[in-house]
């Protein structure tokens, strides 16, 4: 009791904190960016993720606290540009410094490859060294917290008896009399959407249903969408009835609003997917992109990033609960970014859920968000 009493008024310390000018940082925002930190500053850290600003604000409000004269320039941007765009650079001007000082993505993949590629550079301190090992690839890419990949469907249209508690239920449902979930439930885009193919590979890579499981959403004129806040929109609004492979942390902070949703992992497995930041090889300001990595790593950081961002700490995904699939950092998450193998796969999901898949404004899904799109 006394341990929730002083988390309380921790937090509303801090939230009091941000009220006052002379002890919050000064904070600029754009819609899809926020810059903390003088203006003037030398010393400019530049932070390019797919982490909703909205979302992960508390987060580099608390970094800039503790570091007052460091200017933050943080960007949204989607999973397939901040890998796009860190490839480019590298092609471009291979010697030149430039682009962010640290990128965080949900993509586990695409920052595997990042640093399978060469496209990163080593960072090792305690905070490292403290990971286990399936949360640090090569000291090149970390796991900074967890999101399990999960369910969600409308309360109001959608019975919490009658919601499915596994993958074999939901195909149960989709084959059901009457089709129930007809026009009504929706899935990551995974052309266009980088924690969507993963994802979805995963699901290929782990469950022997998986096509069947396509196939029948197909037949249900499945809708996709591009990032889980877009799904938890058109749930909320009433527009569909249940989203297949959401990201937790976003629905939480949606139900923690009063939103009407419920959350459902899996029985059969819940996908364990992290967050995971490299610092590029081509960052300016390195020095800065490990001193923010080693912050998000910290006791400190990790409490923020569970409280404000709603994600796991790296710590409490150690233990795998009964159904839980934690994914691991390395190699193993390159194989259906193999170029044929991810052909064969994107083929398959056309001819499954094309041309029943819509998105919301009646065009044909395809491609993804571009910079300041949606992303997670």
């Amino acid at each position: 009791m006394m341990r929730k009493a002083f988390s309380a008024l921790r937090r509303f310390a801090a939230a009091a904190a941000l009220l006052l000018p002379i002890a919050g940082p000064c904070a600029e925002t754009s819609g899809s960016g926020l810059a903390l930190g003088p203006a003037g500053s030398k010393n400019v850290l530049v932070v390019h993720a797919s982490n909703s600003v909205q979302v992960f604000r508390g987060v580099l409000e608390d970094f800039s606290r503790l570091n007052p004269a460091i200017r933050l320039e943080y960007t949204e941007l989607s999973t397939q540009d901040l890998y796009a765009q860190a490839v480019a650079r590298a092609w471009q001007a291979p010697a030149a410094k430039a682009g962010p000082d640290i990128i965080i993505s949900s993509a586990m993949d695409l920052q595997t490859k990042l640093v399978n590629d060469g496209y990163a550079q080593a960072h090792v301190s305690p905070a490292t060294l403290a990971l286990p090992g399936w949360a640090n690839w090569r000291d090149e890419v970390f796991s900074i917290g967890t999101d399990p990949i999960v369910m969600v469907y409308n309360t109001d249209r959608l019975d919490a008896a009658r919601a499915p508690r596994t993958r074999r239920e939901l195909l149960s449902l989709l084959q059901a009399p009457g089709q129930p979930l007809a026009g009504a439930i929706s899935t990551y885009d995974v052309e266009g959407s980088g924690i969507g193919y993963l994802a979805a590979t995963q699901d290929t890579r782990l469950d022997s249903m998986a096509g069947a499981l396509l196939a029948a959403l197909g037949r249900n004129g499945v809708t996709v969408h591009e990032s889980t806040e877009h799904a938890l929109d058109r749930l909320e609004r009433g527009e569909i009835t249940l989203a297949y492979n959401l990201l937790e942390s976003y629905t939480r902070h949606r139900i923690a609003r009063g939103a009407p949703l419920a959350i459902i992992y899996p029985q059969d497995y819940t996908l364990m997917l992290s967050r995971s930041a490299i610092i590029p090889r081509q960052a300016p300001r390195a020095d800065l992109g490990a001193l923010f990595l080693d912050y998000l790593l910290s006791p400190r950081g990790q409490e923020m990033v569970s409280e404000q961002s709603g994600m796991r700490p790296v710590s409490a995904s150690v233990i795998a609960a009964a159904g839980v699939r934690p994914v691991g950092l390395g190699v193993g998450l390159l194989v259906y970014l193999d170029p044929l193998k991810k052909k064969h796969f994107l083929d398959l999901w056309r001819a499954a859920i094309q041309p029943a898949a819509k998105d919301v404004t009646g065009l044909p899904a395809a491609g993804g968000p571009g910079p300041g799109g949606a992303v997670d």
